[in-house]
């Protein structure tokens, strides 16, 4: 199968991956409603052709949070992307720099923040969660400003763990007795594929950042079991104080989705904003990223840079959002659907992919200049 557009990368990752772990990307929480609504409302946007327009010179390139980026578009943080393909994050980071894009490393990540900083020139960013251990959070804190992390991004939107129905199903979650693991078992020979690479040599059992506060090991099951105990639902606005005097490089807060939150997070010390509903995967019946946008950024007014995600599944969707004031996108499933199907060259395609259709959607609506589209190019 030759892969056209993301879509078919999502093929070809079902194919290739154990189903336990194609079902844990592709689900969202309950009836998945919010995650399904995350691509259709983007899709229901419509944008202005314009002709006529001399278009022969089209600029993508913009800066995010002081890194230069040669299009407004970033890798968003995936927990467990090195079960996806071996060492899975370093071939992410790999690809997202030879494309010129930053990329956010997950505290949930497989290869840990140094081994993925080492085999990368340029500076990556690293999300993180206020969590219980704050020993433990403070001496990651610690590490990532040692590695050379620039920019923290500070998910807010994962106190508590929403139940997901397709992870129960698979085993992933839930009861783990002989029945699981025997299903778990057969599902990981039927993909012998993955095994070898990723299941034998890739080591993705070793969850490389949350490793040593697991003193039985660093397997899914001690990180469940980790993570139960540690999402902390008592914190406020007023914890970002504690994580300030142990952070000075730039926060940014992903997971706000109303007007009043965003402009709390900024009163709290925040330099940029996500609008986000965790993929879908948190709160079935949030609204859609993309129709929290505009009164994020209104709210804001400016203050702050604000990025998005959820649902960006094309070159044409990263414009739509542009167009309702985003200052950048990050994209999530659309790069592990790529990285489990052909590793960082899948990861290298898709960005190639999103420059393309995002130049022939400017110059489809009149537009040279990606750092000056507004809502006068929507209908």
């Amino acid at each position: 199968m030759i892969a056209a557009d993301i879509g078919d990368y999502r093929t070809l990752a079902r194919r290739r991956l154990p189903r336990f772990l194609f079902e844990y990307i592709d689900g969202g929480s309950y009836s998945e409603t919010t995650m399904r609504r995350n691509i259709e409302d983007l899709q229901n946007i419509t944008l202005r052709q314009r002709v006529m327009q001399d278009v022969s010179q089209v600029d993508l390139s913009t800066t995010l949070f002081g890194q230069a980026a040669s299009m407004p578009v970033a890798l968003a943080p995936v927990g467990l992307a090195g079960m996806y393909a071996r060492r899975g994050e370093t071939q992410a980071a790999r690809a997202a720099e030879a494309a010129g894009v930053p990329v956010i490393l997950s505290t949930m990540s497989c290869c840990p923040l140094e081994e993925v900083r080492a085999a990368v020139a340029a500076p990556i960013w690293f999300q993180l969660y206020m969590i219980r251990d704050r020993v433990f959070m403070a001496d990651l804190l610690a590490r990532a400003a040692e590695a050379g992390v620039t920019t923290l991004v500070l998910t807010v939107d994962l106190i508590v763990h929403s139940p997901r129905y397709r992870d129960v199903r698979t085993g992933l979650t839930g009861s783990q007795g002989l029945g699981a693991q025997v299903a778990r078992f057969l599902d990981i020979a039927q993909h012998p594929a993955w095994a070898w690479d990723v299941g034998v040599h890739g080591r993705p059992h070793i969850l490389g950042n949350v490793a040593s506060a697991m003193s039985s090991g660093a397997g899914l099951d001690q990180f469940t079991a980790w993570v139960g105990r540690n999402f902390d639902p008592s914190v406020t606005w007023k914890d970002i104080d504690w994580l300030r005097e142990r952070w000075k490089g730039r926060l940014v807060v992903k997971g706000i989705l109303d007007p009043e939150d965003a402009d709390a997070a900024v009163r709290a010390g925040a330099e940029g904003l996500v609008v986000s509903n965790h993929g879908g995967r948190q709160l079935d019946g949030a609204p859609s990223s993309i129709a929290a946008l505009p009164s994020v950024v209104d709210a804001v007014a400016g203050r702050v840079s604000v990025l998005m995600d959820g649902g960006v599944r094309s070159g044409v969707d990263v414009l739509r959002a542009l167009a309702l004031g985003a200052d950048g996108v990050l994209i999530g499933r659309a790069w592990a659907y790529a990285l489990a199907a052909q590793g960082q060259r899948g990861v290298a395609r898709i960005l190639d992919l999103l420059r393309h259709e995002m130049a022939v959607a400017m110059a489809l609506t009149g537009q040279t200049d990606v750092k000056k589209l507004d809502r006068s190019m929507l209908r």
